[in-house]
């Protein structure tokens, strides 16, 4: 009776011990944070080991949602939670995802102050270094993570953009602009979703404001990182997006073969996408220490 008391504490212990090892060093909660006029669906990511954490605020692009591109994000998170320490809140943009909002509201004003609001929620949270939070932004994502950068030095002490865009103008014809002068908005289509109602005010965005321009305020470091085989934003945006900054951690990470999307419609092993979130894991680790 004995030795099978002692069989079965050590079979007990054998199965916490590989329980313990297959519990995800991170857990995920939804939350909706309160921005006035409208609500923000998001995804928090926080490593679960005991300690404080640096976060970064995840944007994403024109049309997508907060896990992103084939769920880019969606496995992003985990990794820079579970392998690099860093929490992570994702966030819908007005009119995109679990959003209620009409995307009429969406501008490059709105953008920044949700992305603020995402920094300050997860800056409250009591397992957060709210003096080390990031940001971060995929093709549009990009364009407001370098304003909200730019306008908010204070906030955000490094940034990354996967494929940032600072010129829009490719998303806005002579056409467009003249039906939202017309109408106070214009009809964007996509192929992967229902077509969205955009502002006249975003048009005046794009048309009038150098985002660039608006980065130089920033004295943080910048990573950008862009697929060799891009042909929807231009590689070279990425040379001139780290060409602003003066910081010298800021740099380039060229993928090569990688598309806008970062090949996660064409690779089963996401190998390009994973080379992305080590690169932007890396960067942040560092940055934000």
């Amino acid at each position: 009776m004995k030795k099978c008391l002692i069989l079965m504490l050590v079979l007990a212990l054998c199965f916490a011990s590989a329980a313990l090892a297959e519990t995800p060093g991170y857990v995920e909660t939804v939350v909706s944070i309160d921005a006035g006029d409208h609500q923000i669906p998001a995804t928090i990511c926080m490593p679960t080991a005991e300690g404080t954490y640096p976060a970064v605020v995840m944007l994403h692009g024109t049309g997508s949602n907060r896990d992103e591109a084939g769920n880019g994000y969606a496995y992003a998170a985990p990794v820079l939670a579970e392998k690099y320490g860093v929490a992570t809140i994702r966030i819908d943009f007005m009119g995109n995802g679990d959003s209620t909002a009409d995307y009429t509201g969406y501008t490059y004003a709105s953008a920044v102050a949700d992305a603020v609001a995402a920094a300050e929620y997860m800056a409250a949270q009591e397992n957060i270094d709210g003096a080390h939070i990031g940001v971060m932004g995929w093709s549009q994502g990009g364009t407001d993570a370098l304003l909200a950068a730019g306008e908010h030095p204070e906030i955000f002490k490094s940034v990354v953009t996967w494929a940032g865009a600072p010129d829009l103008g490719l998303l806005l014809t002579d056409e467009d602009y003249a039906e939202a002068q017309e109408q106070g908005y214009f009809t964007m289509e996509f192929d992967w979703r229902e077509p969205l109602n955009v502002s006249l005010q975003w048009c005046e965005d794009v048309k009038n404001i150098d985002v660039l321009d608006v980065f130089t305020a920033y004295d943080g470091p910048v990573l950008a990182i862009h697929g060799t085989e891009d042909t929807t934003v231009d590689p070279d945006w990425s040379n001139k997006i780290a060409g602003t900054s003066t910081n010298e951690a800021s740099g380039t990470c060229f993928i090569e073969g990688m598309d806008h999307t970062f090949n996660v419609f064409t690779e089963e092993d996401l190998h390009s996408l994973y080379t992305a979130i080590d690169a932007t894991g890396e960067f942040f680790a560092e940055t934000l220490k």
